[in-house]
């Protein structure tokens, strides 16, 4: 179409709520559909919370807050921060968004232009690289394979950097795999990363509560040789069950801040209040509902990792958080996109191919067990079904 930036074409968009929407056409035409695709919580948001958001509403919070957050809310992003990661944080570094998605866009805009380079993971979050492109900038992807417990090599990832590379995103747990990295690589990056003074880091850090099997989050701001170069993203949709309520922050170095404030400022002017009001509640409430969440994920990726494993052709590793597993599968040559497909089609299960996270996806399907047991066990012995036809 005339008229339009020629940066619009480049845009992708996200294969999750595309598959979303076809599972939604198919549950009009009368079928069942098992939605495995959406990375979002199958618990509903604690009822604590959800008061919170009420009595704000009953207390007249109705007008507009900061452009970067009400300043209770960002202080206690800063306590708990620092009770999980021992690292102070002065809230004035602290920026409020509707969602964490906004902090990459905010972010990929002010580093992102043609003749830079962004050092992505692959596979990777969608809309890193749909960003990316649309910024103009070069993709350089990261592997985090399969053998490594989708994690990546900080040598490797040292090697990608240049004098054009000015982001790297990382991203811990990790979309689609659930892969944790080590804190032996994180601080090989550190490191590393004090020869290229101006390369910047965004840590997206939105599954940090969604750990399994006793591990700890370790974060790159915790490192003083780069933490003034760390962009931290944070934010409640997936620990709180509050995908729907747009609620997320990042953190970001006191020289760059401003530039950050001005786009949310001419974005979004402000988060609305009542989300912040139930932000604030759920960061000082009761952490009761969010464990017993986490066990219930686990054991819910033990019964997938086991029951994967057990199918011919399929092989799955155990991811440490979030919650997906990123099985690859093989069926006659059959390529993710079109495993996915059929499986949609044909028994009613709603997953994402794998290359739609990056070149490195191909061959698996990102499954998330944000879902029920009884439908978790549907789905394997659909896949099996599908295998041995």
């Amino acid at each position: 179409m005339d008229g339009l930036n020629k940066s619009i074409y480049e845009i992708g968009s996200d294969s999750a709520f595309s598959i979303m929407t076809r599972s939604n056409e198919l549950i009009k035409e009368g079928k069942k559909v098992i939605n495995l695709g959406i990375g979002q919580p199958d618990f509903p948001t604690p009822p604590n919370i959800v008061e919170s958001a009420i009595k704000a509403l009953k207390d007249g919070h109705h007008g507009y807050t900061s452009s970067n957050g009400i300043l209770e809310l960002r202080e206690a992003i800063a306590s708990d921060f620092f009770k999980r990661n021992n690292v102070n944080i002065d809230p004035s570094d602290i920026l409020v968004t509707p969602g964490g998605k906004a902090i990459i866009f905010y972010t990929l805009l002010m580093f992102g232009q043609p003749g830079t380079e962004i050092i992505t993971p692959d596979p990777g979050f969608i809309a890193y690289r749909s960003m990316i492109d649309y910024t103009g900038a070069k993709v350089v992807p990261l592997p985090h394979r399969m053998e490594n417990n989708f994690s990546f090599d900080a040598d490797e990832l040292i090697d990608l950097v240049n004098e054009k590379t000015k982001l790297i995103i990382l991203n811990s747990p990790g979309n689609p795999t659930g892969g944790v990295v080590p804190q032996k690589e994180l601080q090989k990056l550190a490191e590393g990363l004090v020869k290229f003074p101006k390369v910047f880091v965004l840590s997206d850090e939105i599954y940090s509560r969604i750990l399994f099997d006793n591990l700890k989050h370790h974060s790159l701001i915790q490192y003083n040789e780069i933490k003034d170069r760390v962009i931290v993203l944070d934010g409640w949709s997936k620990t709180y069950s509050m995908t729907g309520w747009r609620l997320g922050y990042g953190i970001f170095p006191k020289n760059i801040f401003s530039y950050a404030e001005k786009l949310a400022i001419n974005c979004h002017s402000c988060v609305n209040s009542a989300s912040q009001y139930a932000g604030i509640e759920a960061l000082r409430g009761s952490q009761n509902e969010v464990e017993e969440m986490i066990r219930e994920f686990q054991k819910r990726r033990n019964f997938l990792v086991e029951e994967l494993n057990g199918i011919n052709n399929v092989e799955c590793k155990k991811p440490g958080g979030a919650f997906y597993v990123f099985p690859k599968v093989s069926k006659n040559n059959m390529d993710s996109s079109e495993i996915s497909k059929y499986l949609l089609e044909n028994k009613f299960i709603a997953t994402v191919p794998g290359v739609s996270f990056g070149a490195n996806g191909e061959g698996f399907l990102r499954i998330s067990y944000a879902n029920s047991i009884d439908n978790l066990k549907i789905f394997i012995n659909c896949l099996r079904e599908f295998i041995n036809e």
